[in-house]
Order: structure tokens, then sequence, then C-alpha cells
């Protein structure tokens, strides 16, 4: 008899038990920590997808209104001139008179379509207003063409306008410097832009929208700064009925001369005191 202490006998290896073992037992579960790459290359392309679809959602509102501005200079510049309004002015007062109220609403809705598309003919339409309404079109227009100015900036800043922001913060040198500059002067560079007479009117509209200026200051600066040169215009307009019986064309030189620029002018410089002031305190400071 073996002794406790007398280790166990041991068994003799037996093949046909190993083999059955093996097959009887559960495979090994397969390595999780293996990269999955088909997926993965997958969301990459989803990824990527997605981002293009983004970009296009941002330009779609710019893209909309530049190919309706394309389309308005094609097929609408002839309408909106001063030639159109000379020769369908009877048929247009007849308009008028026949429905005020629908009349001025839709002046209205083409003059805030025209600045939202940049159509050409502007003035044209302010002589139009100032022809059919008399000074009571000056507010009309300035609504109506502070409205579209602001379309387009909303579109513009939503669809380059954040990138272009960025990459000038992020380029230094001049553009960062002139940037920084808007920033500290923002009411006063906008009021200038919208009070002298050479800046064209739609480059004033998309500028700010790639300068990152705020969507109030931008309002309220077009809304007044739009003031004098509408009323100047308006009216000259509202003078049209004397220049067609003469068979003359409008002074639409009036807004350079003395009597006019003058007053411009003053606006102009009271807009860029207090840019020139902190300008000035500033270098006093350093």
């Amino acid at each position: 008899m073996a002794s406790p202490a007398d280790p166990p006998p041991t068994r003799a290896a037996d093949p046909l038990r190993g083999a059955a073992h093996g097959a009887l037992a559960p495979k090994a579960a397969p390595d999780q920590s293996a990269p999955d790459r088909e997926p993965a290359a997958g969301s990459l392309v989803e990824g990527a997808a997605s981002g293009a679809r983004g970009r296009w959602r941002r330009l779609a509102p710019l893209a909309g209104l530049l190919a309706g501005g394309a389309a308005a200079w094609w097929f609408a510049g002839d309408l909106l001139s001063f030639e159109a309004l000379r020769d369908n002015r009877e048929a247009l007062v007849a308009w008028r008179d026949a429905n005020y109220a629908l009349a001025a609403g839709v002046y209205m809705l083409i003059y805030v379509l025209a600045v939202a598309f940049s159509a050409p003919g502007g003035l044209a339409l302010t002589l139009a207003g100032g022809f059919l309404f008399g000074m009571a079109a000056a507010p009309m227009i300035v609504v109506a063409a502070t409205a579209g100015a602001t379309l387009i900036f909303l579109a513009a800043r939503h669809g380059l306008g954040g990138a272009l922001e960025a990459r000038a913060r992020g380029s230094g040198g001049a553009m960062a410097r002139l940037r920084a500059g808007i920033a500290r002067n923002e009411i006063s560079f906008l009021l200038l832009m919208r009070l002298v007479p050479v800046v064209p009117f739609f480059v004033a509209n998309l500028a700010p929208a790639f300068l990152g200026v705020s969507l109030r200051n931008y309002v309220l600066t077009t809304l007044f700064g739009i003031i004098p040169g509408t009323v100047v215009y308006t009216w000259v307009g509202a003078g049209l009925a004397e220049v067609f019986a003469r068979d003359e064309a409008p002074d639409l030189g009036v807004i350079f001369e003395p009597h006019v620029l003058g007053p411009l002018l003053a606006l102009c410089a009271l807009a860029a005191a207090p840019m020139l002031l902190r300008g000035r305190l500033g270098k006093d400071a350093r």
C-alpha cells in the first residue's frame, strides 16, 4: 500500500482522449483588439461626404444670390434703367394710382431683391421711387435697401466669412492689423463706407461680411449711413416729371455739387472723428 507521502501515480497519455478533448473544447474567441479596417475607412468616407454637404449648405444661400444676380444682370439690366422709367412712366403712374399700397409694397420688394442680388439699376430704382411716391419714397428705400444688404451680408458671412476671418486672424501681418483696426473702430469704418460717395454699394454690402463685423453694427450703420445719399437721389427723382416734360436727362452728378457734397464730407469727418481720436490717444499712451 502506498503511503500518504507517496506521490499519486501518473496516468499515461492517451492520444485518442486528447484528440477528443480538443475537438469538444470551445474554440477561442477572435481577438477583438485587432483593428477593423473596413468600418474605419467607411467612417472616413462618410465624414468627408458629411463635411462636403455641410460646406454646400453653407454656400447655398450665397450661391443662390450670386446666381440671381447674374440672371438679373442678364435679363433685367435694361428694365432697371432711366430709359425704361422714361418710356413706361405713364403706365407706372396709372398702376400707382390704381392701388397705392400695393404699388408701394411691390416697389419695396423689388428694391430688396435688387440689392440682395446686387442687380444693376439701383440708382434708377431710387429715381423711380422719387418719381412715383415723392419724398415719401426715401424711408421706403432706406428700409428696403437695408433689408437687401442684410440678406447678402448674412449669406456671404455664413458661406465664406467665417473661414476668411479665421484665415486673416491666423495669417498675421497686414491682414491681421487691418482686422484689429476695424474691430477697434467698427462703427466709424462702416459709416465711412456708406457715406463716402465713391464706394460702390455692393462693395459696402459684401466687404464687412469677410471682416467679422457684428450684425447689429452692420444693420445700424447701413440704415443711417445710406440716408443722405438716398434723400438726395429721391429728391432728384421727385423732380423727374419736369425733366421728362423738357425731354431732358436728370443731373445725376448733383451729389458732387458743393452744396450737397459739403454736408456729406462733414458727415464723413464726423464719422471718422472717433477713429482718429482713438488713434491719437493710442499714440499718446505709447
